[in-house]
């Protein structure tokens, strides 16, 4: 194991980053973002893709060709494991509020939701879902989707016992952390790896009851 924790420079540097959200201040401090946190969450990633997979490392740099915030840097550090054609993940980001740590289904196709819709509606698999979720919940997780009906979706009762999950697009379990200084420690390694274990039910059922998009990437 080579992660012996995250710098003590992560939550300073993020929040003078939100500050100075500018090239020449990126330029002039990318040495305290290798060495505090890009090197520490490559070597985390390194030491846990035995057990859970290969990991992408997001770029630190924004998307801004269709957003109003120009601001080109982002405010935190973050990487996921990609499962299943996007019906499973898991997920960290680290930033000046702390260490997220999730998982579960994000972004599915119009397929996939149609299947995860029938099977949290389903009397036998619902109830799994709902058990999974329950636990999750009990164990600190919040439980949302990027994005959330306001009514019932198309063929669903208002009044569906489940009515809270189907109206999710998506099935995301989080644990929040905030700031301590065990991220300066191996714990943090080890806390990403307990709350990703705690989320393997979740991402199983998801593999057995949602699986990968059948559409074409053009049709998504």
């Amino acid at each position: 194991m080579k992660f012996k924790g995250f710098g003590a420079e992560v939550v300073p540097f993020f929040e003078e980053l939100a500050l100075n959200n500018n090239r020449n201040w990126w330029l002039a401090n990318k040495s305290r973002y290798d060495e505090h946190i890009r090197e520490p969450l490559e070597l985390l990633l390194d030491d846990l893709a035995p057990e859970f997979g290969e990991a992408k490392v997001f770029r630190p740099n924004r998307d801004i060709r269709f957003s109003p915030d120009k601001s080109p840097y982002k405010t935190q550090a973050s990487a996921v494991i990609h499962g299943d054609e996007g019906s499973t993940s898991l997920y960290m980001a680290l930033s000046a509020t702390g260490l997220s740590v999730g998982g579960g289904s994000y972004t599915p196709a119009k397929d996939q939701m149609e299947r995860l819709r029938a099977a949290i509606a389903d009397d036998g698999t619902g109830a799994e879902i709902e058990d999974l979720t329950a636990k999750l919940r009990k164990a600190k997780f919040s439980i949302w989707a990027r994005e959330t009906l306001k009514t019932a979706p198309r063929g669903y009762a208002a009044d569906h016992p489940r009515i809270d999950l189907l109206r999710m697009k998506g099935v995301i379990a989080i644990a929040e952390h905030p700031p301590a200084k065990w991220f300066q420690t191996a714990r943090a390694r080890d806390k990403v790896a307990d709350d990703w274990r705690a989320l393997g039910p979740l991402n199983k059922w998801l593999s057995a009851h949602v699986g990968p998009t059948d559409l074409p990437p053009t049709r998504r």
